[in-house]
């Protein structure tokens, strides 16, 4: 029996595609006040809710940062009309309407998320849109010629087997394209660059993150676990860039503070004030600071 195998029997029953439902996935709101101490998420939700008013504002920076580089290394493993491709973390829908397109007619695209309710305006005659959570819940095995998450194992604490899903989604030939942050990988160094910004806020934010399982570095381990898991022609890259006051990417971090604030505050690693200032400091026109690096990483599956 092989690992997958393992997993599934213990975690998810038999390894089977569910029926889709209507039901919603219930959360209740996190409560962080006073010098109340951070916690892990509550029955380890996704920190960032689809329920928020943000969200579609998140998913458009999203998308305006980082679609072309997505598409360009999808394109790079030779992705064709007919090609079965899952995106799983789907979120806003923007490389699951551009693989719907770019697979054609004779393909199919299937978009997964924990919360698809940004998905549902996606009409694409070949796309389907399923609530899942990979965590708890067995993907189709052998059927995919691509698979494709952005941002999406960082957030898990059981990112090694959303992993091994996801592996296991592939047909012999087919390719899996991962794409993570490694935060700490291009942090401001302000000995050595004297200009550079730091921000307690960015500090505090990272310790939420990791309060709630995720793994701020793990995108520069991405290709040693695509090896890991039996996959073939390895490889990955790794971009950065600078945000200044205005930009997308510094409009993205802004807005994901805001959208954490109480948890932020919570960690006793900065005051109301001290995020006040740093939030103004990052609409200065002098503001320069250096993004989280975005590792891709993709591998081949065998036969």
């Amino acid at each position: 029996m092989s690992e997958i195998q393992q997993y599934e029997q213990t975690e998810a029953g038999a390894c089977q595609w569910p029926r889709q439902e209507n039901s919603r996935m219930s959360k209740e709101p996190t409560d962080v006040s006073g010098d109340q101490k951070i916690r892990t998420g509550i029955n380890g939700e996704y920190i960032f809710d689809n329920t928020r008013p943000q969200a579609e504002s998140r998913f458009s920076l999203l998308s305006s940062l980082y679609d072309e580089r997505s598409i360009h290394y999808i394109e790079q493993r030779g992705i064709q009309e007919g090609w079965s491709c899952l995106e799983v973390g789907a979120g806003g829908g923007s490389i699951a309407a551009w693989l719907s397109s770019r697979a054609g007619a004779t393909g199919r695209v299937l978009a997964t998320d924990i919360d698809p309710r940004l998905l549902q305006a996606l009409t694409f005659p070949n796309l389907e849109v399923r609530q899942h959570d990979i965590r708890n819940e067995p993907l189709p095995e052998r059927e995919f010629d691509l698979v494709h998450a952005r941002l999406l194992l960082i957030h898990l604490p059981e990112r090694e087997l959303a992993l091994k899903r996801m592996v296991a989604a592939l047909k012999p030939g087919g390719w899996i394209v991962l794409e993570e942050f490694d935060e700490p990988s291009l942090l401001p160094h302000p000995t050595l660059f004297s200009g550079d910004d730091v921000l307690k806020l960015r500090d505090a934010f990272q310790q939420v993150l990791t309060a709630r399982g995720a793994n701020v570095r793990y995108g520069s381990a991405l290709a040693r676990r695509l090896q890991a898991n039996g996959l073939m022609n390895v490889g990955a890259e790794v971009n950065g860039s600078m945000w200044q006051s205005g930009s997308a990417g510094t409009s993205l971090m802004k807005l994901a503070c805001q959208e954490l604030r109480e948890l932020i505050v919570g960690t006793g690693l900065i005051t109301e004030s001290e995020f006040d200032a740093d939030m103004k400091r990052a609409d200065e026109p002098d503001f320069l600071m250096p993004s989280p690096v975005m590792w891709t990483a993709w591998g081949q599956l065998g036969g």
